[in-house]
């Protein structure tokens, strides 16, 4: 077989198509989307009927206007998240059926978020009150979902599978972290003086923030093994992921706290002055829960990112170069002591007998 002059070639095959494009080039489904779907979908539930049950029972004016603002937060964050697994189990369903088409999956994903938009701005609307803030929590509640459909449009499906999960998992971690508050208030030494009090607030507001971030960088890890050997399962030769995909997932939920933060300010900037205005308490209160927020999202972001990295560059093992053994056992050639090259006296005077009788008689 000759060989092209600078050409090196990768594999030698008795099939002609083994140089196509063969399966393994495509990008890597996400695995479990449509489960991730239901559980975002069932959170953005629960966060909406919270909302709904807290704004209902409280007095009509003043104190709904209050909750809604409190509670608007944590329905950004699920309306984001339920978009986005939505949107990704809309484009694994396209990407199985009609193939892996760029256009047609963000198109997908948009229509993904776009539904679960509008099915939580109608629900938001039938069911809360008819008051001025409804419109706003509908609005910035179907803006959410679209964008996050928007972000799973994204061609690495196993990436943003791994951002949802970890995403999900640190909202529901927040909700259940608020039960062991006092607790840590009375850890860090809140007393009776205010100061102690904020002191302790900060503690345990950065406790939740790195613990957050810790769940999130292991979630996205964990998620991105899952799918590694599920590709491997179907096709031994699927292309791995590499650091930057681990590094995207880990700060993943943390751009996505940022990014809900962002659609907050933006969206529901008439509910936060409304609430701003009541009080000057209420006005220190939403910017203090703002500066909260963001700083939370800034350390999950850099903790989550740098969870999941660690934990990938354990699984790596030592790299081989060229110069270096790769385990074979070494040519006896190469183990001969240079020294044993050298002709010993016995070959160099070849004519040498050790028999005196035999000598040249000359000697």
């Amino acid at each position: 077989m000759t060989k092209q002059p600078g050409r090196v070639p990768a594999a030698e095959s008795d099939d002609p198509s083994a140089d196509a494009a063969s399966p393994s080039s495509r990008p890597l489904p996400a695995p479990g989307a449509a489960i991730l779907a239901l559980l975002a979908l069932g959170w953005l539930t629960a966060m909406l009927w919270s909302t709904r049950e807290a704004t209902t029972s409280a007095a009509a004016g003043v104190t709904a206007i209050s909750l809604s603002a409190f509670a608007l937060p944590g329905v950004i964050s699920a309306a984001l998240v339920a978009g986005a697994a939505v949107a990704l189990a809309a484009g694994n369903l396209l990407s199985r059926r009609y193939g892996d088409w760029a256009t047609l999956r963000f198109a997908g994903a948009i229509g993904g978020g776009m539904l679960v938009g509008l099915a939580a701005a109608l629900a938001i609307n039938l069911t809360y009150f008819d008051t001025s803030t409804t419109n706003v929590i509908a609005g910035t509640t179907a803006a959410a979902a679209i964008i996050g459909g928007a972000v799973a449009g994204a061609r690495s499906a196993p990436a943003v599978g791994a951002v949802v999960t970890a995403a999900l998992g640190t909202l529901i971690f927040v909700v259940a972290f608020s039960r062991a508050r006092d607790p840590l208030f009375d850890l860090f030494g809140a007393g009776d003086s205010q100061e102690s009090v904020v002191n302790a607030a900060k503690w345990v507001s950065r406790t939740e923030s790195l613990v957050a971030g810790l769940l999130a960088g292991l979630l996205a890890f964990g998620y991105l093994t899952w799918a590694r050997r599920r590709a491997l399962r179907h096709d031994p030769a699927a292309p791995a992921l590499r650091w930057p995909a681990y590094l995207l997932a880990g700060a993943g939920p943390g751009l996505l706290l940022l990014l809900a933060e962002m659609i907050i300010r933006v969206g529901g900037r008439s509910l936060l002055d409304l609430a701003s205005a009541l009080s000057e308490a209420d006005a220190v209160a939403q910017t203090s829960l703002g500066t909260s927020r963001v700083d939370n999202g800034i350390w999950v972001l850099f903790v989550g990112a740098l969870t999941a990295l660690i934990a990938f560059g354990r699984t790596l093992g030592p790299a081989h170069t060229d110069d270096e053994p790769d385990g074979s056992p070494e040519p006896v050639a190469a183990r001969v002591d240079p020294e044993d090259d050298e002709a010993s006296p016995a070959e160099t005077f070849g004519t040498f007998d050790a028999d005196p009788a035999k000598a040249d008689p000359s000697r």
